[in-house]
This record gives structure tokens, sequence and C-alpha cells, in this order.
């Protein structure tokens, strides 16, 4: 296989890396999953375990992934092949299991190609005031995610959604991917902070912090609290063997990886915190019920709650603002690790290959609209933790410990600790095929 991304633009700077890496995993699951499971299963009784998961996977997936690709120089099929090729001098052995996450990674690109499709309408109608002017009828207000979210039902939105995908990707990974995610993630933090201390002031809020901060020993025994923390975190640090990989396949040799790991899990565990923070309390504020998650937080009870505020067309504009900016981020790694797969394997060139593959992602995306929950919960219960069980063992078990730790340690100015091996070798990879297990049984856990 002609390996060409060396003659290809990488990020230009530590940070840029950084904010692409945390673009990508500030999504949907930190806004609409992550606020009701810390409401579901207690606050800090869920915070807890979640915190020590982010602690445990960015400190060995997300730096395996990451070094898996620098390493490379190559997105999964590439990556994957180097290390069958150590070990059994057969790269193709490499290069086919490595196609499991690429078409995960395209597969998943589709159907968050529908999520931004609404996204965007409903940003569009929060900045024309058409939120607002639904009020607080539920029957209009869930009538109009109905109508939106059903076949057929929000056509132009995909196609709005992949041109604006289409339109940073063309302009390559530093022109478009890093330049984007400098404005887009920086900005995100500032209005999530913004509305977060609006949120704090109002009537009610109080008890949405109280709960946030409520710890249930007793909740702690649950076996469940733990299965879903740990599902939740690991979804939420992006460990699907693709996006991370394409990504450290573009950090530059000299840039330390465990430094950048750890800045992005911390960076999304504040994202998400923030989201929590912005969406328990504002719940709280209107009695809302906190049990619901999934689009219908979003677009339907999150709309009723901001409607039902003083300055509740701002709140609204804002937020939505917020979710466009995660969304997209998200989008633009998720199409990224096939655009890189064609540039690989078929020597297309940028343009190209991000065409191709668009236009892919919207024919498809058009019509699996009234489908897309279910389209999503095959990708992520099945395929994302299988491609991510399979970058741990590639690197770590195939290539082996020589290879992993040079990878590794190359640009950081200490070297990571005895720790980092085994425990990503034995309880990290265990941990990716205990998702695949718990997620196939419980119908998701993330």
């Amino acid at each position: 296989m002609d390996n060409n991304l060396k003659t290809r633009d990488g990020f230009k700077s530590k940070w840029g890396f950084i904010l692409a890496c945390i673009g990508s995993a500030v999504g949907m699951g930190n806004i609409w999953r992550f606020p009701i499971m810390v409401s579901a299963y207690g606050g800090m009784t869920f915070l807890i375990p979640y915190i020590i998961f982010v602690v445990l996977i960015g400190s060995t997936g997300v730096i395996s992934e990451m070094a898996l690709g620098r390493s490379a120089e190559a997105g999964p099929v590439g990556a994957f092949g180097k290390c069958t090729e150590l070990r059994w001098k057969n790269k193709k052995i490499g290069e086919t299991i490595g196609l499991i996450p690429v078409v995960g990674s395209l597969a998943l690109a589709i159907g968050y190609t529908c999520v931004m499709a609404w996204i965007f309408k409903y940003t569009f109608l929060s900045l024309t005031g058409g939120l607002y002017a639904m009020g607080q009828d539920m029957d209009v207000i869930g009538g109009t995610f109905g109508q939106t979210a059903s076949t057929f039902g929000a056509n132009i939105w995909v196609v709005i959604a992949i041109i604006a995908s289409f339109a940073i990707m063309a302009m390559g990974v530093s022109g478009g991917i890093e330049k984007a995610n400098k404005i887009m993630m920086p900005t995100l933090f500032i209005l999530f902070v913004g509305l977060a201390i609006y949120i704090f002031k109002l009537d009610g809020a109080s008890n949405g912090y109280k709960y946030i901060f409520t710890v249930n020993p007793e909740g702690l025994k649950d076996p469940k609290v733990w299965i879903y923390a740990f599902g939740q975190a690991f979804f939420s640090l992006s460990v699907a063997g693709s996006g991370t990989v394409i990504y450290g396949s573009y950090l530059p040799k000299n840039e330390s990886i465990p430094s950048s790991a750890r800045n992005v899990a911390i960076f999304d565990t504040i994202a998400a915190l923030l989201a929590a923070f912005v969406i328990i309390p504002a719940m709280a504020t209107a009695n809302a019920p906190l049990d619901t998650g999934g689009p219908g937080l979003m677009f339907i009870y999150l709309v009723n709650v901001f409607n039902g505020m003083t300055v509740g067309k701002i709140v609204g504009i804002v937020f939505y603002i917020c979710v466009l900016f995660a969304g997209l981020s998200s989008i633009i790694n998720l199409y990224e690790t096939p655009v890189a797969y064609l540039e690989e394997k078929f020597n297309f060139s940028r343009v190209i290959a991000t065409t191709t593959i668009h236009i892919i992602g919207c024919l498809v995306a058009i019509f699996i609209q009234a489908i897309v929950g279910g389209w999503m919960d095959v990708v992520s219960i099945y395929i994302c933790p299988l491609g991510a069980s399979l970058a741990g063992i590639m690197f770590l078990w195939v290539a082996g410990k020589d290879y992993a730790l040079s990878a590794v340690n190359q640009g950081a100015k200490k070297e990571i600790g005895g720790w980092y091996y085994p425990l990503a070798k034995y309880v990290y990879v265990t941990a990716a095929i205990i998702a695949l297990i718990a997620g196939a049984i419980l119908g998701g856990i993330g």
C-alpha cells in the first residue's frame, strides 16, 4: 500500500492538535447523554466512577491510539498493517482488519449527519425566533421535532450539514480542521460558561446543583452505575480505533502524546460537566423531567424550558450554537478516517477523497433519517468498541512492548511510567472488550 500521508499536511501546532482531538471527543454524548446519566444515577454517585474511568482510558486508550497513528503515519488500515507486518511480516492481515474501524467511522459519520441536520435546523430556528415562537406548547414543540426526524424530514438540512463538513475538510488538516477547531472549541467553552453563569442565577437552579453534588454510598454498590459510567467515559473520549488514530497520524514527532492525551481528557470532561451544570439546573428551574435523554432532551424538553425563561430566546441561540460547534467538530473527525483511507489506499487528492466520501454520506443519510436511532445504536454498540479493542490489540499485543513504548515516548520530555504498558495491555484492552460485550447485552452503555 502506498502511504502518502508524509506528503500531506498535518497539525501545525500542539494546541491545534489538542483542540481538534477535543472537538472529536466533545459531541452529543456530552450534551444529551451525560447530564441525564448524572441525573439518573445520582449526581456525584455517577461522577466518581466516571472520572475514575476517564483517567484510566485517557492514560491508556487515548495515548495508545494517538501513538499508533503517529508511529505508522497512517489511519487504521495502514497502522494495523504495520503492526502485523512487524509481528508476522504480513501487512495484508492488518490492513484487512483495519477496514472495520474505517467502515465504523463512516457509518457513525452518516448517522451523525442526520443529527447535524437537526442541529442546523434548530440553530436556524433559534436565530430567526422560530423556536421561541412555539412558546411552551409541547404538542407544537414535539410535533416539530417529529416532522424533522421523520422519513425525508430534513433533506435540505442534511445537505447543509454535508456542505459545512465538506467546506472545512476540503481545506485540509491544518488549513481546515485545525483552524476550524481553533475557533469552535474556545467559543464553545466560553458560551457554555456564560450559559452556566446565567442558569446559576435562576430561581430553582440550586436544586439542580444539590442533586449534582449528592453522593449516595449505596448507589456506588450498584454495578450498573459503574458499567454506564465506564461506557460514558469510553465513548466520550472517542476511542474507536479510527478518529484518534488518524488525528494522531497528523501529529508532529516532537510533540508529547501523554501530555496531549491528558489535555484532551481534561477538557472533554470539563465540557461534559459544563453541559450538566447548564442542563440539570435549567430543567430544575422548570420542574421538568430529568429522566429523558437523547434527542428528546435537546429538541423537545429543553426548547420548552428555554421558552419559559425571561431571556429564553437568547439562551436558546447560545445553546444551539454550542451544540452546533460540538457536533460539527465531531463529524469532521468521523469523516476524516474514510477520507484519509482513500488518500492512502488509492492516492486520491484531498478534494476528490473528501467529495467522494461526502456524496456517499449525504445520499445514505437522506435515506436513513427515519431509522437513524437504530443505525447509531448498531454502530455504537458493536463497531466502535470492536474498533477500539482491535486498535489496542494491534498496538499493544501484536506490535509489542518495545514498539509501543518507543511510539508513546517519542517527543516526550520524560518517558512514560512503568505503569502504562501493563495497564494499557491488560486492563484497557480487557475493558474495551467488556464494553463490546456489555453493550450487546444491555443494548448500549454509552
